[in-house]
C-alpha cells in the first residue's frame, strides 16, 4: 500500500483565525502539508508558501498543439493526400482553415487541461486518498501538519488550540493514493484521534 505518515489536524471555522494560525505554524518551522477548505480562501496559497500553478503553461501547450494538428493535418490532406479543385481555389486556402484550427485547439487546450488537473490531483474513479475530516468539505477549514522526527506532537497541539482551532487531533494516514470506494470502510490505515 505504500508509506503512512503521522499528522497533527486542526480544525478552523473562520478564515480570519485559520491566516494568522498558519503564519504562526510556518513561522516556528512546521510543515503544513496542505489546508483543507470548502470554499476559495483568497490568499491561502500565498501564505502557505505555494508555488504558482503551471497549469496556465500547460494549457498553453496543449493549445499549440492542437494548432499544429489542425494545420499540418488539413495542409497534408489538401496538397498531397487528396488534393481537390473547388472552383478554381488554391490547394491551401489557409483562410478556409481558420474556424477548424480554433476548434481544435480549444478542444486540444480544454481536454488536456482537465486530464493534467486531474493527474495533480490524483482524482479519477476509483481512486481513494485519505480525508483528514468529513467536515472540510462542508464548514470546516482544516489544516494537517506532517509529523516529523523533530515534531513535538503535544507542543503543535496546543499551538493550533491557542490561535483559535475548534478541533485538534493526530492521525495516522497513507502517503498517496490508492485504488478503493469511499462506500467501504478500509482497513489501510489507522486513525488516532485526541479531540480537545
Amino acid at each position: 500500500m505504500g508509506q503512512v505518515k503521522k499528522y497533527v489536524v486542526g480544525c478552523f471555522d473562520d478564515e480570519k483565525v485559520l491566516f494568522p494560525a498558519v503564519k504562526k505554524v510556518r513561522a516556528a518551522g512546521y510543515k503544513i502539508q496542505d489546508v483543507y477548505t470548502p470554499m476559495p480562501v483568497h490568499g491561502l496559497d500565498h501564505a502557505l508558501g505555494m508555488r504558482e500553478t503551471s497549469l496556465h503553461t500547460a494549457g498553453f501547450i496543449y493549445g499549440i498543439t492542437g494548432t499544429t494538428t489542425a494545420l499540418v493535418c488539413m495542409s497534408w490532406i489538401f496538397t498531397s493526400d487528396w488534393p481537390l479543385n473547388i472552383g478554381g481555389k488554391p490547394h491551401l486556402p489557409l483562410p478556409a482553415f481558420i474556424p477548424i484550427t480554433f476548434e481544435l485547439t480549444v478542444l486540444f487546450a480544454a481536454v488536456g487541461m482537465v486530464l493534467t488537473f486531474c493527474y495533480l490531483c490524483q482524482l479519477a474513479p476509483f481512486v481513494k486518498k485519505h480525508h483528514f475530516h468529513e467536515r472540510a468539505t462542508d464548514d470546516l477549514m482544516v489544516m494537517v501538519i506532517e509529523c516529523t522526527a523533530k515534531t513535538n506532537e503535544e507542543e503543535v497541539k496546543a499551538m493550533l488550540n491557542s490561535n483559535g482551532a475548534v478541533e485538534v487531533n493526530v492521525q495516522e494516514a497513507p502517503v498517496g493514493w490508492w485504488l478503493g470506494r469511499y462506500d467501504r470502510p478500509s482497513k489501510l490505515f489507522k486513525t488516532r484521534e485526541v479531540a480537545y
